[in-house]
């Protein structure tokens, strides 16, 4: 209900039902057990979903419907899917990162991508968007210019293409202008921007195709912050690697690092995520 920065947390409201939330660049959306979407925040470009682009200082919820079931946020726009499998999107429009055919036409409120109902996972970069259906096939839009769809090019799509025709994939995240994906088999890939070695795959390349991060198989969770990279394995220990310049790896250094370093010798970690410059990760004691 404020503007005033915090250094502690503070608790959002009197509800107890919140399932999940998504951060953009300055905007925060969150998911209730009910279904309900809710939002809050800057809203310069209708990324909100309210139908204006009025800032908002406490949470609003979205439309009415209460099937809501993943959400996540890019830059300036947010895209959610329903638990009927449809995909939505809304905000910033400029590069075709909502999907939704155009170009121009930023939305202030949810309009539907494509006519699908099996979309599982959805993941946002800056401007780019890559996103996951249940058949395990891998469908990108957006921006392009850095190679972050895999597709050998840097051409720019404004609605959902199929790229990397394998159909195993399960978990995708996307940082700066790049991609990260995890297979079934546990391994994983990346591709895009890779200036601060974000890709992990040894090297300061940029790739347009995917390159397989190292040889290991036990990869099962990964995220992506701006320009840095963490990931767990089924063994319990964290990874990172990429930009590193305000201690985001968390390895004790401020060393950039272009393949995966780990971060320290727990192997209880259970969830990370990363923001702009900097990382929170919870264990699996709580």
């Amino acid at each position: 209900g404020t503007t005033t920065n915090r250094t502690s947390p503070i608790k959002i409201g009197t509800a107890t039902n919140w399932a999940q939330a998504a951060c953009g660049y300055n905007h925060t959306i969150a998911l209730k057990t009910d279904g309900t979407l809710w939002a809050w925040g800057y809203n310069m470009f209708g990324q909100l979903g309210d139908g204006n682009t009025m800032n908002r200082t406490s949470p609003v919820q979205i439309g009415t419907a209460t099937n809501w079931a993943h959400v996540a946020c890019g830059q300036y726009y947010t895209t959610a899917i329903k638990s009927d499998g449809t995909l939505w999107a809304w905000g910033k429009n400029n590069y075709g990162q909502l999907g939704d055919g155009s170009t121009v036409t930023h939305r202030t409120s949810p309009v539907q991508v494509g006519t699908a109902t099996n979309w599982a996972q959805v993941a946002c970069g800056d401007a780019h968007t890559i996103a996951i259906k249940t058949d395990e096939t891998l469908w990108v839009w957006g921006w392009n210019e850095n190679g972050q769809f895999g597709n050998g090019t840097d051409t720019r799509f404004d609605s959902p293409t199929q790229v990397n025709l394998a159909m195993n994939w399960i978990k995708v995240a996307c940082g700066n202008s790049y991609t990260v994906a995890l297979k079934s088999d546990g391994t994983l890939f990346a591709w895009g921007f890779n200036y601060w070695g974000q890709l992990g795959d040894g090297t300061t390349m940029s790739r347009t195709s995917p390159v397989q991060i190292g040889t290991a198989t036990n990869w099962v969770q990964v995220v992506c912050g701006n320009n840095h990279t963490k990931a767990l394995k089924t063994d319990g220990s964290l990874w990172a690697w990429g930009r590193n310049d305000s201690g985001q790896l968390g390895d004790g250094t401020t060393t950039n690092r272009s393949s995966p370093v780990q971060i320290g010798t727990a192997t209880n970690w259970a969830q990370v995520a990363c923001g702009w410059s900097h990382t929170i990760a919870i264990k699996a004691d709580g």
